[in-house]
C-alpha cells in the first residue's frame, strides 16, 4: 500500500474555505501589484506523516500540520476571516477514499500587525492538525 497524498488533504480544505467565500493562496499572497481582497487565507501545509495503522507496518495513517494565516486590513477582518475559517473546516474534509477526522486545532500565535506592506494588513495565524485512514 503507498503512503497517503498530502495535496488531496489541502485541496480538500482549501475547497472548504473557498466553500464559504473566502479567499485562499497556498505558500502566501501573490506578490506584486496583484490587487489582493479586504480579506483573505493563506495555507501553509507541512509535509505531513504516514504513520503506520497496525503491527504490519503499513502506513496508512496521514497526520498532517497546516496553517491558515487569515489576513485583513482591519483587525477586525483577520478576526472575522479567522471565524469563518474555523466554522468552514469543523466538519471532517472529504478527500476521495479516506476518511477524514475533524481538524483538531491547536492555537497559533496572537493577532499581529505587518507594517511592511502598504497599507499594512493584520494576520491571525491559525495552526490546525488534520488525519486521514483509507476509508
Amino acid at each position: 500500500m503507498t503512503s497517503p497524498a498530502v495535496l488531496p488533504h489541502v485541496d480538500a480544505v482549501r475547497a472548504a474555505l473557498a466553500a464559504v467565500q473566502l479567499a485562499v493562496y497556498v505558500g502566501g499572497a501573490p506578490p506584486g501589484p496583484t490587487s489582493l481582497p479586504k480579506t483573505f487565507t493563506v495555507l501553509y501545509p507541512g509535509p505531513g506523516a504516514a504513520s503506520p495503522a497496525s503491527l504490519a507496518d503499513d502506513r496508512t495513517t496521514l497526520d498532517l500540520l497546516l496553517q491558515v494565516t487569515c489576513v485583513g486590513t482591519t483587525p477586525e477582518g483577520a478576526l472575522g476571516t479567522a471565524d469563518r475559517a474555523r466554522a468552514a473546516l469543523a466538519a471532517p474534509l472529504t478527500v476521495a477514499g479516506r476518511a477524514c477526522w475533524r481538524a483538531e486545532e491547536l492555537g497559533g500565535p496572537p493577532l499581529q500587525r505587518d507594517d511592511d506592506v502598504t497599507p499594512p494588513l493584520y494576520y491571525l495565524p491559525v495552526q490546525l492538525r488534520i488525519r486521514s485512514i483509507p476509508a
